[in-house]
């Protein structure tokens, strides 16, 4: 579990194919020391098991599933990512909850400099703006966000001049895809609405559902 508060911003040490996935091994100057094999990292907002460790580097293998969802298949040697290690207990949650799974990938409409920010527009896959509301909560490329604005099938973010200094955000132009993962929160409300609403025609709970659920009635 993540918050979306950047820790460092790492880059690509190497790249291999394996297959029908990548092994990404990750310079990770400030983080690598906290890290040990099996433990989570999220690169770019993807979360990541660390397979190999070694002095300021880790290595990630990031599969099928993973290149289908997110934007790690297109990364390259020398490139910079955005590295989150994952909260612990009792941590102050600075951003949002987030989980590492991201749910698509979109693409930067516009970068528009402010006086003091930048606004930033992404263009989002048709069908996803059911999960983002305004002011809401919404990760990219690992990065917990504020929703300012929506239109269309168009989000916009407003970063702050730390956000930009501490992200992959200043690399952004019009084209660059980006990792996106919804606030948890809309996406289980959608689920457990959904299996309701396939239950019978009564849609209600009975005493002996509850019984099932293991509540005591």
């Amino acid at each position: 579990m993540f918050t979306g508060i950047i820790q460092e911003i790492g880059s690509v040490d190497g790249v291999i194919q394996i297959g029908g996935g990548v092994r990404l091994t990750i310079d990770a100057q400030r983080s690598a020391h906290q890290l040990n094999v099996n433990d989570s990292i999220s690169i770019n907002g993807a979360c990541q098991t660390v397979v190999a460790k070694e002095g300021r580097s880790c290595t990630v293998v990031a599969v099928e599933e993973t290149l289908l969802k997110t934007t790690l298949g297109s990364l390259r040697s020398s490139q910079r990512v955005n590295l989150e290690l994952p909260l612990k207990v009792g941590d102050r949650l600075g951003g949002h909850i987030v989980s590492g799974h991201v749910d698509c990938v979109g693409e930067v409409h516009s970068v528009v400099e402010r006086g003091s920010s930048w606004l930033v527009k992404i263009l989002l896959p048709k069908g996803s703006l059911r999960y983002v509301i305004p002011v809401g909560s919404i990760a990219v490329d690992g990065v917990s966000l504020t929703v300012a604005s929506i239109d269309e099938n168009v989000v916009a973010v407003s970063i702050i001049p730390h956000t930009m200094d501490n992200t992959i955000f200043s690399e952004y132009r019009a084209g660059t895809r980006v990792n996106i993962e919804f606030d948890m929160i809309g996406k289980y409300i959608e689920r457990l609405m959904g299996i309701r609403s396939s239950n019978d025609a009564t849609d209600t709970i009975s005493i002996d559902q509850m019984r099932d659920w293991g509540y005591v009635v």
